[in-house]
């Protein structure tokens, strides 16, 4: 590749100066402009995507004649924290919170132990019918959720789980998206990490365990992100599963509110009080966990 120079020569001495590079000069001028107007649109972008969110925060402090007046501006006219107050002091929602902290831990850890185990299992373990499990895993999540709430009511009032807290968690103890994460996760990783493991001794639950699960870390972050995400959020499983108002969890009691069970008025203030509150132990969670998310086993073994 070529640079375009020029140089010029002194008229009494006759003597050549250095030559003046003008391309990358301009090259590093386009280069700074288009990272400019890149980060500009990243700007807008970011601030489209937010902008919901601090109306959100806004109106939660304002006063119900406020945000029905105005309920679009970011400027509460008048700050008044009315809407925390009536929602953790006169409402159940410390109750729905209790119900959801409670249900989440429990499908985290349940789903995450249970994935990798299946997960593992249809990476490494050689049985019949692994092939034909696996494309029913895959089967499973081509199918929408609406399509099994019936089943999950039948099967759980069945099985008399039906208003319990057994019947809320049990049924999210794993998730086929998850198992696929860890199957994959888990192929990718040398096989001859495993055959150093059996050559010490270490049998296939010991192996799973000790070795191949610690190396799984990042795939581990991500089924624990999602799988608190997806039952914090959870609303259709709760739906089938309770009618007892003690066993609500914060998205089936928030979606009560919409129904006025706290009163008659249109309660944007604490309708969205309460989706603020609950937008933050899953904002807590990817702050934490957001480096960590991604990762490979390279290293994992010395060649």
């Amino acid at each position: 590749m070529t640079t375009a120079t020029t140089t010029t020569a002194s008229p009494s001495t006759g003597t050549v100066t250095a030559p003046r590079v003008t391309a990358p000069r301009r090259r590093r001028r386009q280069a700074r402009l288009g990272s400019v107007v890149l980060y500009l649109v990243l700007a807008l972008l970011a601030l489209i995507y937010i902008y919901p969110f601090l109306i959100d925060l806004a109106t939660s402090f304002k006063t119900e004649e406020d945000a029905t007046a105005n309920p679009l501006g970011l400027i509460p006219p008048t700050w008044t924290a009315a809407a925390y107050q009536e929602l953790f002091f006169n409402s159940d929602f410390p109750r729905w919170f209790l119900n959801s902290g409670l249900v989440t831990i429990c499908v985290t850890l349940g789903r995450t132990l249970f994935d990798s185990a299946a997960g593992y299992a249809l990476a490494r373990l050689q049985f019949r019918g692994r092939a034909t499990v696996f494309a029913g895993l895959v089967a499973v999540m081509a199918v929408p959720g609406v399509v099994l709430l019936i089943p999950k009511f039948l099967v759980l009032n069945q099985l008399g789980m039906y208003d319990s807290y057994s019947g809320m968690i049990i049924p999210l103890f794993a998730d086929a998206a998850g198992v696929f994460i860890m199957k994959n996760f888990f192929e990718s990783i040398p096989v001859a990490v495993e055959e150093a493991a059996r050559l010490d001794g270490a049998g296939v639950i010991r192996t799973f365990w000790s070795v191949i699960l610690p190396m799984a870390r990042p795939a581990l972050v991500t089924i624990i992100i999602l799988s608190f995400q997806g039952s914090w959020n959870e609303l259709s499983h709760f739906v089938v599963s309770t009618a007892n108002p003690d066993l609500y969890t914060l998205t089936k009691g928030v979606a009560s509110l919409v129904t006025g069970q706290l009163g008659g008025a249109l309660q944007y203030p604490l309708k969205l009080a309460a989706a603020a509150v609950m937008t933050v132990p899953v904002a807590v969670l990817f702050v934490i966990f957001q480096k960590r998310i991604t990762g490979t086993a390279a290293g994992a073994i010395k060649e």
